[in-house]
């Protein structure tokens, strides 16, 4: 086929005559056309089958793909227009091409193969360096790294999943870093430096977002207590609130792409309904990897210490308690602690360098498997209640739990009476001994439980202790 006829049909008069119709008709050009992730520069997952994607106006044609890596060419047949087949990529390496060939071809040059990783969440995964960062000058005029590419996701909705998006693959830069996401880049950065292969960041995110936009429809709807509880968030015009909407416009597209895992950094607008995002959090990280056929890695970051000005300072605290019990009951999951680096006046904390190094700590040691590394910070083990004093135990205290200060801050211990006091702390090895003269007989501890806990306490690989409480009593958060 080598034109397609496009026409117009325009009704004449009041006359009804089947025959009187005027055509106005445009001799267009046959066409095969891909997705636009799928483009010169773009990196692809290495020693994967990678999804190759597209849609002819030739639609029953056969459609072969060649990656010049092997020379071996790929053919399917297009069913009604639309085809797909996989590619089996090497190890990584690079620059490729790709060609695409049916009644016309198409080839994609630049291509590189290396690991490519999802970034997405709210606004502290949007922030480039021009919102606010660190030493900002600085790091855009060192960016410049040919074998980092980004795509970044326009913010836009849709009622029903979409097969495409907007968007084009560029090399790191100083004139295209300072525009993508800050922590996707720290974290590539650490990725490539330390693998020494190429790395793909997509960014898809959206400041402001609930996570239950993020999750598609027909999960999201089985829960209708999550649907309702949706009715607490704040209705605004610069982001949506509605289940699916940015998945639709902004997930789905990519979910043919390979990726390696995903990285995440999103909470702060589900302080309304906090009791429901392990399982919102929980049913999106499941969905995602359902609907690329993966369980892959799926690494977060735990929500800062911020001064939302509550009466209760505690909605915030029950974020993070969701996301620590997200981390450790969804698989291969882990979560990055900064209640060290937070801003009590600035919900976008600007030193997004040690946010991506954490988040980079959690994929090369559980995802690449480096070995001798820490990763996580202390996290609660057991309680052990001894006379007047509670004995706490955590995990991921490498050779020893420390503190940064003169004395360990933010524990809290409670009797019967359910009333909280600050505690004295003796830290022993990995453990730390807890009482206070006005709890007799302790039963409950908590450690750094409110919206602006600045705790202090560290591993010796340096990474601060994630915040828990021991109690299930009820919170009241109005």
């Amino acid at each position: 086929m080598k034109f397609l006829l496009k026409c117009s049909v325009k009704y004449l008069g009041n006359i009804f005559v089947g025959s009187v119709f005027l055509f106005t008709c445009l001799n267009v050009q046959a066409k095969i056309w891909l997705p636009s992730i799928l483009s010169d520069s773009m990196v692809l997952q290495q020693d994967s089958e990678a999804t190759i994607w597209g849609w002819t106006t030739g639609v029953s044609e056969k459609i072969s793909v060649t990656g010049s890596w092997n020379n071996e060419k790929v053919t399917v047949e297009a069913y009604q227009g639309k085809w797909s087949l996989k590619l089996s990529t090497p190890k990584a390496g690079g620059p490729y091409t790709i060609t695409i060939e049916g009644h016309e071809k198409i080839v994609l040059s630049n291509v590189l193969i290396g690991e490519v990783w999802l970034c997405s969440g709210q606004s502290n995964m949007e922030w480039t360096p021009l919102h606010g960062l660190d030493n900002a000058e600085e790091e855009i005029a060192n960016s410049s790294y040919p074998n980092i590419r980004f795509f970044s996701v326009p913010k836009h909705i849709s009622k029903y999943p979409q097969d495409d998006s907007f968007g084009e693959w560029v090399e790191s830069s100083s004139e295209t870093m300072k525009n993508f996401s800050s922590v996707g880049y720290f974290f590539g950065r650490r990725l490539h430096k330390d693998l020494d292969v190429p790395v793909g960041l997509i960014n898809s995110s959206w400041g402001g977002t609930n996570v239950e936009v993020w999750i598609p429809e027909e999960v999201i709807q089985k829960e209708q207590a999550l649907v309702k509880s949706m009715d607490r968030i704040n209705e605004v015009a610069w982001w949506p609130r509605n289940e699916a909407l940015a998945y639709n416009a902004m997930i789905h597209p990519l979910v043919n792409f390979e990726v390696a895992g995903s990285i995440w950094y999103q909470g702060e607008s589900n302080r309304m309904n906090a009791e429901y995002y392990h399982q919102a959090f929980s049913m999106m990280i499941n969905s995602w990897r359902k609907e690329w056929q993966k369980d892959f890695p799926f690494y977060f970051v735990e929500i800062a210490p911020y001064d939302y000005g509550t009466e209760t300072n505690l909605e915030a605290a029950l974020v993070r308690e969701a996301q620590l019990k997200t981390s450790q009951t969804v698989s291969n999951t882990g979560m990055v602690v900064t209640n060290d680096i937070g801003n009590l006046k600035n919900i976008h904390p600007i030193n997004k360098q040690e946010v991506g190094r954490r988040l980079a700590l959690w994929a090369l040691a559980k995802t690449y498997g480096v070995k001798d590394i820490a990763y996580s910070g202390p996290a609660f083990k057991s309680l052990k209640i001894k006379k007047n004093k509670a004995i706490v135990s955590f995990d991921f205290t490498g050779k020893g739990l420390e503190v940064k200060g003169k004395e360990v801050k933010e524990f809290y211990i409670a009797g019967v009476d359910k009333i909280f006091y600050a505690a004295k702390v003796k830290i022993d090895g990995s453990k730390v001994e807890l009482k206070s003269k006005k709890v007799k007989k302790p039963v409950a501890v908590r450690f750094g439980f409110t919206d602006t806990a600045l705790p202090n306490l560290y591993n010796s690989g340096g990474l601060p202790a994630a915040a828990f409480r021991t109690d299930d009593w009820a919170v009241k958060t109005k």
